[in-house]
């Protein structure tokens, strides 16, 4: 257990911008949509759903909204016909990027990908170019809450998770993507509480850069999650407190 990428703070920032953009519920809508569609509307046997909309209560979303967008997967409501589309990509001074979008119109969504990733130092890749890089992971936030850190990550792992990077006492679990649900299943059985649980695209390896660099990168990435079809971006830089400091400022 070793390391940190600070995924916890940089996901609270972009969150906050993402509510100041007014743009939340319309991703998270669109998530559900697809969650629903690809899996069914039974939160039960439906894992994708079910961190979905645990992920929309957390953002406040209203039950109607959430209730319409899971009818629109499921085929009660019409909705528009969504695909997912993963873009690889560099971005400025060597950083690996991966976009993931829900689109309607891959022409339109990767014209502007293409467009916003050029004006700000990045450029699109090929398939496989940087997905190496990346596993896909569950990761999970807990807070080691009056416990010795590196003891209650071994509990943890115990339950099913794979590996724990920490930092004080906060701590990211990460678990495969199959046992994602049943770490989750576990932790509440045990009355663990945790901060939130999602799949995502967790590096190998992070790239270290000067605290300038690593800002402009995270600009970029905040830049292209402001794009209506993006759902979110990660990307292999480390990102210091220094460079939190930065962008908090910005």
């Amino acid at each position: 257990m070793s390391g940190h990428s600070k995924w916890s703070t940089i996901k609270r920032k972009k969150g906050a911008a993402d509510a100041k953009r007014g743009q939340v519920f319309t991703k998270i809508g669109r998530e559900l949509t697809m969650a629903a569609r690809s899996g069914g509307g039974d939160q039960e046997t439906n894992v994708r759903l079910r961190l979905t909309v645990a992920k929309a209560r957390a953002s406040s979303m209203p039950k109607e909204n959430i209730e319409r967008a899971i009818k629109r997967g499921t085929g009660e409501l019409e909705g528009a016909a969504l695909e997912e589309v993963l873009y690889e990509a560099y971005g400025p001074h060597g950083s690996a990027l991966m976009i993931q979008t829900l689109t309607d119109n891959r022409n339109r969504t990767v014209a502007a990908v293409r467009a916003t990733l050029s004006r700000h130092g990045g450029r699109m890749g090929e398939a496989g170019s940087v997905g190496w890089m990346f596993d896909h992971k569950g990761v999970i936030q807990i807070e080691a809450r009056g416990k010795d850190p590196e003891e209650f990550a071994l509990e943890i792992m115990d339950l099913g998770a794979e590996d724990a990077k920490i930092e004080g006492r906060a701590m990211e679990v990460y678990t495969s993507p199959i046992a994602l649900h049943k770490v989750q299943q576990a932790l509440e059985e045990k009355k663990i509480a945790y901060e939130s649980a999602e799949l995502a695209m967790v590096p190998k390896n992070y790239l270290e850069l000067p605290p300038e660099e690593a800002a402009a990168t995270m600009r970029l990435v905040e830049i292209l999650e402001e794009t209506d079809d993006v759902q979110t971006v990660f990307t292999n830089v480390d990102i210091t407190d220094e460079v939190l400091a930065q962008l908090e400022a910005a």
